[in-house]
């Protein structure tokens, strides 16, 4: 069973934008909503020289990193285009309004 973190509401991360959120002895996450408010959790790092991911621009499902402009999709962490690495994916879901993220935080790599 999974224990479910109350983060905010949506409207608490701006649209095509990001919030980071900071638990306890893990590394911080950073929380994206997409224009047509979608919400995407992953790990705040790049995986090509770990640049703030909640710092970079969001288009559609994909974030552009701000030190390289590698994009890394929101569902997957996967970067894309000829870029090849993965961020880890926090599990999110909306509960009435509210962002719920997954605890223990289960970081999953794409397949």
């Amino acid at each position: 069973m999974t224990d479910w973190i109350d983060i905010g509401t949506l409207n608490d991360i701006p649209q095509r934008g990001a919030r980071t959120v900071q638990i306890e002895g893990e590394k911080e996450i950073a929380v994206f909503r997409t224009g047509d408010d979608h919400v995407f959790a992953l790990v705040n790092e790049c995986p090509h020289k770990k640049g703030p991911l909640s710092q970079g621009i969001v288009h559609g499902h994909a974030v552009s990193c701000p030190l390289h402009n590698w994009n890394i999709a929101l569902g997957t962490g996967q970067a894309q285009g000829s870029d090849s690495g993965c961020t880890p994916t926090i599990a999110v879901r909306l509960d009435g309004g509210r962002v719920m993220i997954a605890r223990p935080l289960p970081l999953r790599e794409a397949a």
